[in-house]
């Protein structure tokens, strides 16, 4: 009787590093790059208005006046439009090299609630439009600054902004720590249910989350089918036009609309298929969102059934990730190769489902009108938290509540053990990333007021 042979994957097979040993590897990265290096704002060599006139370049002309008018509102409004630039500065900058799935605009305002498919309300990341792999700092960089940003914004004290902004990094570091001991699976299960964590919270942050929740539960489908679509005669829902937020396309795009959505139903799982096949599509539409997307293409196309029941998908032109194209980052093989096959509206789906906890079902991607988009569920109980608006118990709650589900969306790496070992206990990093956050709150303000007198 022969002998059974080793299987053939025994010969290749070595034991996979450790929880300790990648702990250890974070410690010795601290060597190469020092935390406290981490505080270092290089700032030379800058030309941040040349960075946004050039995106207006690849951006809708007759658009660009409202980018301007949205940007120049408030510094905070200006931050949010300028992750390119940041991306830029962070590039000059020594960072750990210790690479994420990034998001890439993780700023105070891009969190918020969304229906899960189990229809249960979740907290989560929800801007994928600049998602790429980089340091794990440079996201938490983008948080905090938001954070100070913010706080400054209403004349807070500079002692709870200090606070909000420390308990930010506190809580990743804590957060990171605890991630990575605990198993891959574990980590990717990890969600925030809206409704505990209110539980937990102080009489003051439990009455602002209470609030955002009833608010994100009214913002369903059929109540902005009601604010934003009229039925005619023969019972089509067709949108209704507010220039210049809200404009019918052009017969050539409104011709490629069922192609589109073929390639569309393409990307999507075989039960999402099945379920576009009770609608047939009614109208489209475009519509100016956010602020730094403004210019970008973005349209929205309703669906109905026989009986009037409609679904609003939304599709989003998708560039360049900033990280890639401003901050330089070398993608991993695969990453490339998957944007080279997909498109850069295959990037964001992809991404987006790495980081967040649950993922839209409808998400998907498709190449039209010689661009990259991907698609998405329109107001499907999509709700946020106005920071700005906060007293200083919730803001800091709300800044707390932010990092640990940024720490979450980067412990989805194998690289969280790494991170975990380079922060430490959190106080030497959260030193460093609060003084960079200051002086790079500086340096956006004067980027605003550079900005607002050029565009006078």
């Amino acid at each position: 009787m022969s002998t059974p042979s080793a299987p053939p994957v025994a010969g290749a097979w070595s034991h996979p590093p450790t929880v300790a040993d990648r702990i250890a590897e974070g410690r010795l990265a601290r060597r190469r790059v020092a935390r406290s290096t981490l505080s270092r704002l290089t700032a030379t060599d800058r030309d941040p208005l040349g960075i946004l006139n050039r995106q207006n370049a690849t951006r809708l002309q007759e658009l660009i006046p409202l980018r301007t008018e949205r940007m120049s509102a408030s510094p905070f409004a200006f931050y949010r439009g300028t992750a390119a630039i940041q991306a830029a500065d962070l590039a000059a900058d020594p960072h750990t090299g210790i690479l994420v799935p990034s998001c890439g605009d993780a700023h105070i305002a891009n969190f918020g609630f969304y229906a899960s498919p189990q229809r249960t309300l979740v907290f989560d990341l929800n801007d994928f439009d600049e998602a790429a792999w980089a340091p794990w700092e440079w996201d938490v960089k983008r948080l905090v600054t938001s954070i100070v940003i913010g706080g400054q914004a209403t004349s807070r004290d500079e002692q709870v902004v200090t606070d909000a902004a420390l308990a930010a990094v506190r809580t990743y570091a804590r957060a990171m720590a605890a991630y990575a001991k605990t198993s891959p699976m574990t980590r990717y299960f990890e969600h925030f249910d809206a409704g505990a964590a209110v539980a937990s919270a102080d009489r003051a942050t439990r009455a602002v989350v209470d609030e955002a929740i009833r608010d994100a539960h009214k913002r369903t489908a059929r109540r902005a089918m009601k604010r934003l679509t009229e039925t005619g005669p023969d019972g089509r829902l067709t949108f209704v036009e507010l220039p210049p937020t809200m404009m019918h396309v052009d017969a050539g795009t409104h011709g490629r609309l069922h192609e589109n959505l073929r390639l569309y139903r393409e990307t999507v799982n075989i039960d999402i298929r099945m379920l576009l096949t009770h609608y047939t599509v009614s109208d489209i539409a475009m519509r100016v969102i956010g602020v730094g997307s403004v210019g970008t293409r973005c349209t929205l196309i309703v669906l109905q059934d026989g009986d009037g029941d409609a679904l609003l998908l939304q599709g989003k032109e998708a560039g360049q990730s900033v990280l890639v194209e401003y901050g330089g980052i070398a993608q991993p093989e695969a990453f490339t190769e998957h944007v080279a096959e997909f498109g850069e509206g295959g990037r964001v789906v992809a991404m987006q489902r790495i980081l967040q906890a649950v993922s839209d079902p409808f998400l998907g991607h498709l190449r039209a009108y010689g661009g990259d988009f991907y698609v998405r569920q329109f107001h499907d109980m999509k709700g946020g938290i106005e920071a700005e608006e906060l007293e200083d118990r919730p803001f800091r709650a709300y800044a707390e509540a932010c990092a640990a589900t940024l720490a979450r969306a980067h412990a989805q790496s194998p690289n969280a053990a790494v991170i975990a070992g380079y922060i430490g206990n959190g106080r030497v990093i959260g030193e460093s990333l609060l003084e960079w956050a200051y002086a790079y709150a500086a340096l956006s303000k004067q980027d605003h007021d550079a900005f607002v007198a050029a565009s006078a």
